[in-house]
């Protein structure tokens, strides 16, 4: 019989509690309760050793029990006494009730912990399914030369930005005024970029100067194309002329420009087995949900959905701050999966 982790038989016994009764956990007590039943079928449908311990129908098993105690250094440096062992049992049992005791207050309802169920399950059936030496020379070596694009540094050029906005109050005259005025001073003193920027420009990056970053032909998240287009055309440490986009007028200086790289199979080995690996997981992943929903009676209440107000949020996707998640033995995890 396959072993599972300590972790993945407390998720079952969980999800087996759960479901008892209609839902409702038993609160955690000194007597025998409802659950003893479902908690030994849980357990008996893994390999958790010998029982050593019984806590109100909960098992703590030798795998359990030796993973817990090859953590704990014996006082005479060989192996662990009876008076050892008993105190690394007597913290498993704790273990055990203040499990019992987050079952009566109905934490597994919690999504956040539901959440972290669900990453202990794709853990360990997806994920640990998948290792870097599955993958052959050979095999990325093709893909490398089929998905060559993907491993391309593309051109890019660093824009700095002012813009002035026209709109309710303030007219398309006054702004080309204002950007005129900021231009003048500009084309004397080009230095003065990050100054003038930062007491004219009405754009997110007047904080930074009006210092845009690299920017790629195929452009960037609120950023004009035709602002990129014209970046593109101009020399580094040129000034633009104040141009009008649907935003306002602009200003623009380009502080540098990057040209395209193309790198060697051997300098992009990493990133290409990361990428197949995680189009691998990504597949797998597809494929036990679907599996999963065969399974199911899935109810969706449209109306509801339909009329449900919902807070869009500020940012669409995962930005630099989004945690990227990892696997238990080290390795990046497919994108998308267990946020």
């Amino acid at each position: 019989m396959r072993k599972l982790s300590p972790v993945l038989l407390t998720v079952g016994v969980l999800l087996v509690a759960a479901c008892d009764g209609g839902g409702a956990a038993p609160a955690a007590s000194g007597s025998k309760t409802g659950d003893a039943a479902p908690a030994a079928s849980a357990a008996s449908a893994v390999d958790i050793g010998e029982v050593l311990a019984d806590v109100d129908g909960v098992p703590v098993g030798s795998t359990e029990f030796k993973e817990a105690a090859a953590r704990r250094k014996p006082a005479d440096g060989e192996k662990l006494s009876l008076e050892e062992r008993k105190e690394v049992i007597d913290r498993l049992v704790d273990e055990k009730l203040l499990y019992k005791a987050a079952l009566g207050k109905g934490l597994d309802k919690d999504p956040k912990v539901q959440k972290v169920m669900v990453n202990t399950l794709l853990r360990q059936e997806v994920y640990a399914n998948v290792r870097n030496s599955d993958f052959s020379d050979e095999e990325l070596q093709a893909y490398y030369e089929s998905h060559k694009d993907d491993f391309v540094v593309p051109e890019k050029v660093q824009i700095k930005r002012i813009l002035v906005k026209a709109g309710k109050d303030r007219t398309e005259a006054e702004a080309q005024d204002i950007a005129k005025e900021a231009h003048k001073r500009l084309k004397k003193d080009p230095s003065a970029f990050k100054d003038v920027a930062a007491k004219v420009s009405e754009d997110p990056y007047r904080r930074r100067g009006g210092d845009v970053g690299f920017v790629p032909r195929s452009g960037k998240p609120g950023l004009a194309d035709s602002v990129v287009e014209k970046a593109f055309s101009m020399k580094v440490d040129q000034l633009s002329e104040p141009f009008l986009t649907e935003e306002g007028v602009n200003i623009i200086l380009v502080a540098n420009k990057r040209e395209r790289v193309e790198r060697t199979f051997q300098q992009m080995k990493g990133s290409v087995l990361r990428k197949v690996k995680n189009e691998k997981l990504k597949e797998m992943y597809e494929s036990y949900v679907a599996n999963l929903r065969t399974g199911a009676k899935i109810t969706i209440d449209e109306g509801k959905l339909g009329s449900l107000e919902v807070q869009a949020s500020r940012r669409a996707g995962p930005g630099p701050g989004a945690k990227k998640m990892t696997l238990g033995n080290g390795e990046d995890a497919a994108p998308g999966m267990g946020e």
